[in-house]
């Protein structure tokens, strides 16, 4: 009886110790990143204190209209760097104070106190994985349309050069299309037959109308049935083309606006059009998966890093640890370039820095282990 006691009062102990470093952890992260938000919107504030000016906006529309958004997108972009940095310095701090050797005293193992790390991180990378995928996304047009609109002016109303499988068989290419008025100039239209050209439009000039409907002015039409070729001119001809103005100004920027659901279904549709630049669209599919990865990653390299008392304290850690979350986030910039240039496949380039630092971190852990 007195043993089922005593297991009892362990496990009580060390579900204490569980709620304790979860809340250092979670509580030292959140107060770094509000921290270091707080510091950027400083000097963001510094920086664009003349545009505001400029055009008389309010504190408040400062406020809803831009840091608003401003806010969860650069959290987004630190927290991988600040769940590293975080870890390290609250682990080092408990393995300075002798405070990891009292819980291994209580009858803990390395690998059941790595139990709380691995919960915080599950939180976070859920955290993360919601904000990249569903609330960045239309905070991020949000911000570009007002840094548009009021500092810096960076979008264009006119798409040249397009060409696009609208439909299966059928191709649209539009050399200069103006969306402010929806028209495009010197454009045609292609019907393939198993690869074989039936039919083509050319037109002067094309508008859109609504729900699908294509105008088409001063056009010309040839149908090819084999060595037979008949031709039809006309001022206007109306038809169906599944395709609405807006999907022609979609940039690689734009990427980062639309939500997962909206994501993936551009991404598919364009496939099935036959549309081949999609790097950036795919890179920006697998970053919103392997970046929340790195909650765990950043925090299996922290833990294994930092719980050690070792000369140097705290200090020492932290410099090691900036090194390497540095690292982590150069190396992903540099694979994603990679991947745009087209020498690494999307999803290499969004999961190898991932690859990599697991394998330090496990090579880590089993040695801390031993």
């Amino acid at each position: 009886m007195t043993s089922w006691k005593n297991r009892h009062i362990d496990w009580k102990i060390i579900k204490t110790l569980d709620w304790y470093i979860i809340s250092k952890f979670l509580g030292t992260f959140f107060f770094s990143i509000v921290l270091i938000l707080s510091i950027g919107i400083v000097f963001d504030l510094t920086e664009k204190m003349d545009d505001f000016y400029e055009y008389q906006l309010s504190f408040k529309e400062v406020l809803m209209d831009y840091y608003i958004y401003f806010i969860p997108y650069y959290m987004n972009m630190f927290s991988p760097l600040f769940i590293f940095i975080s870890v390290i310095f609250f682990t080092s701090k408990l393995a300075g104070n002798s405070e990891i050797i009292a819980m291994m005293a209580t009858g803990m193992s390395f690998k059941r106190l790595m139990w709380p790390y691995l919960f915080s991180s599950v939180l976070l990378f859920v955290m993360l994985f919601v904000m990249a995928g569903y609330i960045i996304p239309p905070a991020s047009g949000k911000l570009l349309a007002f840094t548009d609109k009021y500092i810096e002016s960076f979008t264009d109303e006119n798409a040249r050069n397009v060409q696009m499988e609208v439909e299966p068989g059928t191709v649209l290419y539009i050399e200069t299309f103006r969306q402010s008025i929806n028209t495009g100039y010197r454009a045609s239209l292609e019907h393939f037959d198993d690869k074989v050209l039936k039919m083509r439009i050319t037109a002067d000039r094309i508008y859109y109308d609504s729900a699908y409907n294509w105008h088409l002015e001063d056009y010309t039409r040839r149908d090819f049935d084999g060595m037979y070729e008949s031709l039809h001119r006309g001022y206007r001809l109306d038809t169906i083309i599944p395709m609405k103005p807006e999907e022609l100004f979609i940039t690689a920027e734009q990427a980062q606006q639309m939500t997962n659901p909206e994501l993936r279904a551009y991404m598919e549709r364009q496939r099935q059009r036959g549309a081949g630049n999609l790097q950036a669209f795919e890179n920006e599919w697998h970053k919103r998966w392997a970046s929340p990865i790195g909650a765990f990653i950043m925090t299996l390299l922290g833990v294994t890093m930092s719980c050690k008392k070792i000369r140097g304290g705290m200090g020492k850690n932290l410099g090691i640890g900036i090194t390497l979350s540095a690292g982590y986030i150069l190396f992903s910039t540099v694979s994603t370039s990679f991947s745009v240039s087209g020498t690494m496949s999307p999803f290499m380039a969004a999961w190898l820095p991932d690859f990599v630092f697991l394998a330090i971190g496990s090579f880590l852990y089993f040695k801390v282990q031993k």
